[in-house]
C-alpha cells in the first residue's frame, strides 16, 4: 500500500463528558397532542432514545466494535480517506470498493463484511468514509469527485489494476461515476437505485412504467423531501443546530429513516438501539453533519454544470430493487447504467446491507462472480 497509515477509533472522554451533559440539559419542545410522527420525529419516541443512550448505550463496547477490522487513513490527492480494509479469504478475492450515503456511514456495511470475506467466491473489501462523512477529511465534495479519489485509492494507493464497485444513496451516485469516468478500470458494479425523475425529461421518451414512477417520486418528494432541500439550498443554517445539539442531530437522521417507515422498521433497519446510535455518534464525535449535509448542495451546482454530466458506460451493471425503496422500473435503469441483471427483492429497503445483510451479501457475490 502506498501513502498509507493505519487507524484506529480512539475518542476521548471529554467528548464523551460533553455530550451527557447535552443529552442532559435537552430543552424539549412539546408536540402536538397525538401527532405521533406525523409532524416529524416523535418526541415521546425519542425521549425514549435518549433515556437509552444515556443509561444503556456504551460506546466504549461500539468503539472496539469498530476496530475489530483493519482501518487506515490514505493520503489521496492530499485528501485524507478514511478507509477499513479487509482481504478476501479466497484464493482469487474480487477487490471491491463500497461507498455509503446519508444519513448513514461506512458502518452501513460492517453486517456484510464476514459475509464476503469468508468462502471461495470473497472479495477484498474496501469500505471508505466519503470526504466529509466520519473519519476522512471534513471537507465537502461532489459525487463525481469523490469518485477520483476513489479511482485513485483503488488503483494507486492500494494497487488494483480493476476493481468492482457497489453503492446506494449518494454511494449510488459517486459509483455511477466511477462507471462513466473510469470503465477501463472498474469491471462491473452493482446499484440499489440509480436516481430519480427530476422534471427535465421529456415524456415523449417515457415509457408508461417510467410515468408511473416519476409521479410516485413527486409525491414522495413532497411527503418526505424537505431535509434534500434544505440540505441543497441551505445546508449552512440547519448546520448549528445539528452540530450543537446531539438531540436535534439524532432528530434529524431518524426523520429521514422514517420516511415510509414505522418505528419498529427504524431499529429493525440498523440492527437495534445500539447499532442506530453508534450511526448518529461518528457524526457526533466527529462533528462532520454539517459537512454531509453540505456535499447535497455542492452536488446541486454541479448538476448545472454540463461538463460535470456522466455519459452511460458499457460496464455491466447489476440492480437489485428492495420493496422499500423507490420502485423504477428496467428501463428507468437503462437509461443509466448497462444493466446485465435487474432484480425485483422479497424483503429489505433503503439500508438493505444493515437491515437484511444475508440477503444484500448474496445478491452482491452472485452478481460479481456471474458476470466474469
Amino acid at each position: 500500500m502506498k501513502n498509507v497509515t493505519e487507524f484506529k477509533v480512539a475518542v476521548s472522554q471529554q467528548v464523551l463528558d460533553d455530550l451527557k451533559n447535552r443529552l442532559q440539559n435537552t430543552r424539549w419542545p412539546g408536540e402536538a397532542q397525538g401527532s405521533g410522527w406525523d409532524y416529524g420525529t416523535s418526541e415521546s419516541y425519542l425521549q425514549d432514545l435518549v433515556r437509552y443512550w444515556l443509561s444503556e448505550y456504551d460506546w466504549r463496547k461500539q468503539e472496539s466494535f469498530l476496530n475489530q477490522y483493519p482501518q487506515y487513513i490514505a493520503d489521496v490527492n492530499g485528501l485524507k480517506i478514511h478507509f477499513q480494509y479487509i482481504k478476501g479469504k479466497g484464493k482469487n478475492a474480487k477487490p471491491l470498493i463500497l461507498t455509503h450515503g446519508w444519513p448513514d456511514s461506512y458502518y452501513r456495511f460492517h453486517k456484510i463484511i464476514p459475509l464476503l470475506t469468508e468462502g471461495d467466491q470473497s472479495f477484498d473489501l474496501v469500505i471508505p468514509s466519503i470526504p466529509g462523512f466520519g473519519f476522512s477529511e471534513k471537507t465537502a465534495l461532489s459525487s463525481g469527485d469523490v469518485a477520483d479519489l476513489w479511482k485513485i485509492l483503488m488503483t494507486e494507493n492500494l494497487g488494483y489494476e480493476k476493481f468492482y464497485a457497489a453503492g446506494g444513496d449518494i454511494g449510488m451516485e459517486v459509483t455511477k461515476a466511477l462507471v462513466s469516468k473510469y470503465p477501463d478500470v472498474v469491471a462491473g458494479a452493482h446499484f440499489t437505485d440509480v436516481g430519480y425523475p427530476r422534471g427535465q425529461e421529456d415524456p415523449a421518451t417515457m415509457t408508461e412504467a417510467e410515468k408511473k414512477f416519476a409521479q410516485d417520486v413527486q409525491q414522495w418528494w413532497y411527503a418526505e423531501g424537505a431535509y434534500a432541500m434544505v440540505h441543497s439550498t441551505k445546508p449552512q443554517s440547519l448546520a448549528y443546530g445539528l452540530n450543537d445539539s446531539p438531540v436535534a442531530l439524532a432528530s434529524w437522521v431518524l426523520s429521514f429513516i422514517n420516511a415510509g417507515a414505522t418505528p419498529d422498521i427504524i431499529e429493525r433497519a440498523f440492527g437495534g438501539r445500539d447499532e442506530l446510535l453508534t450511526n448518529i455518534m461518528i457524526y457526533w464525535v466527529t462533528q462532520t453533519i454539517a459537512t454531509s449535509v453540505r456535499m447535497y448542495k455542492t452536488g446541486a451546482i454541479t448538476q448545472w454544470d454540463n461538463s460535470q454530466s456522466l455519459k452511460k458506460s458499457n460496464v455491466p451493471a447489476g440492480v437489485a430493487v428492495f420493496p422499500r425503496e423507490a420502485q423504477f422500473p428496467k428501463e428507468w435503469a437503462e437509461r443509466f447504467v448497462n444493466v446485465v441483471s435487474f432484480r425485483k427483492m422479497g424483503e429489505g429497503g433503503h439500508f438493505a446491507a444493515l437491515e437484511v445483510p444475508d440477503v444484500f451479501a448474496e445478491e452482491l457475490r452472485s452478481f460479481f462472480y456471474s458476470i466474469n
